[in-house]
């Protein structure tokens, strides 16, 4: 039997991106690593196209990843569902993705906001509805870091030694009096910079 170049060119394209193409390509496209694009094209097509307009919507693609590969697959799992049928919008979840990012929310907080999204909520809404204000003020947070240090001294001292994870207690001791809404990166940053002061 021959078959002309045609027919050939035909069914190929009818077939569509293969799955070793597609993990070549999503790893030199975004970044991804071996195993997070075997995992993302292994649930076919569909979730692949779901996963690009999420990175297309927030513009990280290891958010995405995570987010898609994390929480949006054991929530398809759980629910006994396809990508077809997922209550969330590729774009919503880009949106969470990005709000997290502007507002410095931690990931507790952050799949809180997920859940709430599963029931037709957009990312502000939820975080409206959830009544979740982030503590960003530099001032009331320095104030936060200076209680928990003093009230920490074996945290200190072991952070003197040499003991970085020390830092830990201290970090945690401002966010539980945040209720986990203070912004992360500017605990880490003045907890640091507070501790070196030691």
């Amino acid at each position: 039997v021959t078959v002309d170049a045609v027919t050939i060119e035909r069914v190929r394209a009818e077939l569509g991106e293969l799955p070793a193409i597609q993990k070549t390509r999503l790893q030199a496209q975004y970044g991804l690593t071996a195993y997070d694009a075997s995992v993302l094209s292994r649930q076919g097509r569909a979730f692949v196209a779901y996963f690009e307009a999420v990175v297309k919507e927030c513009g990280d693609a290891k958010e995405a990843t995570n987010w898609t590969m994390n929480d949006l697959l054991s929530t398809l799992n759980e629910r006994k569902l396809d990508i077809q049928a997922c209550p969330l919008s590729p774009q919503s979840l880009g949106e969470l993705i990005s709000e997290i990012k502007a507002i410095g929310l931690n990931k507790q907080r952050a799949r809180e906001v997920y859940a709430v999204m599963l029931d037709g909520l957009t990312a502000k809404q939820a975080i409206d509805k959830l009544s979740f204000k982030v503590v960003a003020d530099e001032s009331q947070l320095l104030e936060l870091v200076r209680k928990a240090i003093a009230a920490n001294p074996k945290a200190v001292a072991d952070f003197k030694k040499g003991k970085v994870k020390a830092a830990d207690a201290i970090k945690g001791f401002v966010m539980r009096e945040t209720k986990g809404m203070a912004k992360t990166e500017v605990v880490q940053q003045l907890v640091m910079q507070e501790l070196a002061k030691e």
